[in-house]
Parts: structure tokens; C-alpha cells; sequence
């Protein structure tokens, strides 16, 4: 496997604007992404406790969260005093053998742009790592306006995964961008 060095940030440097979160102490948030085999035991448990407290307790869905993939991909997270504040994974033709994808997106407070936060810094990554012509998710129904906002449109229909009606999205990129 070829894994690039950690990178961890400040929000106020990264891509050269300020740091737009009114979250109290929590600005500056600090931005990292680490392939699996760079994360430290702490960084992991974190991600994984989150995972299950969103994806397993809140959303009540009993299923098998650690599914292998995590091992071959990135991590993303944004972090405050708080603990990880977002969280999402990248995959390189993983899941989809024709595209990059993202998956286990984690807001751990809704309403607050940390979501699109964490979604963008994807896309930036993705493509920096990638180069990729197209994006896919398979999101969750509720969340799907939610991507649309961020330019990510349906593309089959409604299936159920794990008890949760889901539904495959795709962001079309071009090279220019």
C-alpha cells in the first residue's frame, strides 16, 4: 500500500481562508486526514466510538460497522476541544470499482456546517489523491438533499441497506476543477 504522510491543519491556513465556525471555543477547528496505517490507537478508537454512537445507537441499525475497507482507505476529520467534530472515509475504487467514493460521513453536531465542512475537504482530497471523473455515495434518503446541496445527484433508485433506505448518488467532476 503507498500512503502518503499524515497531514494535519489548522482551518485558518488551510486553502487560504478564515475559519467561518461559530461553534464557541472551537474555533480554530483542526483538520486532518490520515491513510488507516498512519492513524494512532486514540485516533481510531475516537473514530470508531463515533461511528457507533451515530451510525449503531442513535440511528438504532445493528450491523458489522468495521467491514474491511476502512483498511485501504483515508480517514478525514475535523476536531475541536470537544473531539472530532466530522469525520468521513475515502475510498479509492473500493466499493465502486469504477470510482472514488466516501462513506461512514459523520456530522457530531448537526446545524452547524460541519458536514459540508467535511464533505468539501473530501472533495479536495479526492481529488488531489485521485484525479477522479466522478464521486459516488450511497446515501442515506434522509441526507439526500443534503448532497444535492453540495452538487451530488441521484442516480438509481431507493434500496435498503442494513434497515435504512439509501439511494446511490454520484458528483460528476471535471479536470479543470
Amino acid at each position: 500500500i503507498c500512503c502518503l504522510p499524515a497531514l494535519v491543519f489548522d482551518l485558518k491556513m488551510v486553502y487560504n481562508h478564515p475559519c467561518r465556525f461559530k461553534i464557541g471555543e472551537g474555533c480554530p477547528l483542526e483538520y486532518a486526514i490520515k491513510h488507516f496505517d498512519s492513524l494512532t490507537p486514540r485516533e481510531l478508537y475516537e473514530i470508531l466510538r463515533l461511528r457507533s454512537k451515530v451510525f449503531v445507537v442513535e440511528q438504532r441499525c445493528i450491523y458489522q460497522d468495521l467491514d474491511d475497507y476502512d483498511l485501504d482507505c483515508y480517514h478525514l476529520w475535523l476536531r475541536d476541544e470537544q473531539g472530532i467534530a466530522a469525520y468521513m472515509r475515502l475510498l479509492d475504487k473500493g466499493k465502486y470499482p469504477d470510482s472514488v467514493s466516501f462513506g461512514r460521513i459523520i456530522a457530531a453536531r448537526r446545524r452547524e456546517g460541519l458536514g459540508t465542512e467535511i464533505v468539501r475537504r473530501g472533495i479536495i482530497e479526492a481529488k488531489r489523491l485521485y484525479s477522479p471523473d466522478k464521486i459516488r455515495i450511497g446515501a442515506q434518503l434522509q441526507a439526500e438533499e443534503f448532497y444535492k446541496t453540495l452538487g451530488f445527484v441521484r442516480c438509481g433508485e431507493e434500496y435498503d441497506e442494513d434497515g435504512i433506505i439509501h439511494v446511490h448518488m454520484v458528483l460528476p467532476l471535471r479536470k479543470e476543477d
